[in-house]
This record gives C-alpha cells, sequence and structure tokens, in this order.
C-alpha cells in the first residue's frame, strides 16, 4: 500500500515562500509522475502542478505558473512544490498523489488520473 505524507506547510505572509514536500513509501515511486493538487473551502480540488517521472518535464495550473516550482528526488522517494510569492488566494490544503498508471503523463491535470493521496498540509496566506 502506498503512502504519502506530506510537510511544510504552514502561516505565511504576502509575499512569502514555503516549500512543501511529500515523501512516498510501501510502493514503487521512480515510474510515476506525482502531481499537486489544492483545495480551498467551499471550493473542488484543483491541479496545482505535476513532475514526469524522471523530472525531465513539469506542468502547472495558470494560477501558479511562473511562481511555483516542482521538481523531486526519486533517491529520497520525494517531491517538491517551491512556492513563492504567494497570494492569499494560495490559501488551501495541498495534496500530493500518486498517477494511477506508471510511464504516463496524458492527462496529468486531471484528479481522476491519480489513485494514491497524501492526507494533505495546510497553507495560509494573510494580508
Amino acid at each position: 500500500q502506498v503512502q504519502l505524507v506530506e510537510s511544510g506547510g504552514g502561516l505565511v505572509q504576502v509575499g512569502g515562500s514555503l516549500r512543501l514536500s511529500c515523501t512516498a513509501s510501501g510502493g514503487a515511486f521512480s515510474t510515476y509522475a506525482m502531481g499537486w493538487f489544492r483545495q480551498a473551502p467551499g471550493k473542488e480540488r484543483e491541479f496545482v502542478a505535476a513532475v514526469r517521472w524522471s523530472g525531465d518535464r513539469t506542468d502547472y495550473a495558470d494560477s501558479v505558473k511562473g511562481r511555483f516550482a516542482v521538481s523531486r528526488d526519486n533517491a529520497k522517494n520525494t517531491v517538491y512544490l517551491q512556492m513563492n510569492s504567494l497570494k492569499p488566494e494560495d490559501t488551501a490544503v495541498y495534496y500530493c498523489a500518486r498517477r494511477r498508471f506508471s510511464l504516463s503523463w496524458i492527462g496529468v491535470q486531471n484528479n481522476y488520473e491519480y489513485d494514491y493521496w497524501g492526507q494533505g498540509t495546510q497553507v495560509t496566506v494573510s494580508s
């Protein structure tokens, strides 16, 4: 059973930065794309960023392009989300997820393409 554990969330002021981490255990990691999603109160879960299994390709939601950077370290079974220039609208619970199929990149923004999810970490941006 794959387990994903996020960390690094917290309270930050507008314009500040945070780095989220997600460490995987109990299953394969290096052959799966990984995604980050977020859910704000009263809103649906939305795609934030994804990184291919090799780390050589990434994808971002328009709302975070140029501010967020996703990366991974397969030796540590960990994926990261560096968040800069944070805005109040970035406030949400952030989740990492593993793709349903290995070596698959199609539909990377669709949450139904992921089958393992972390418990989430809260990010709050205060103005």
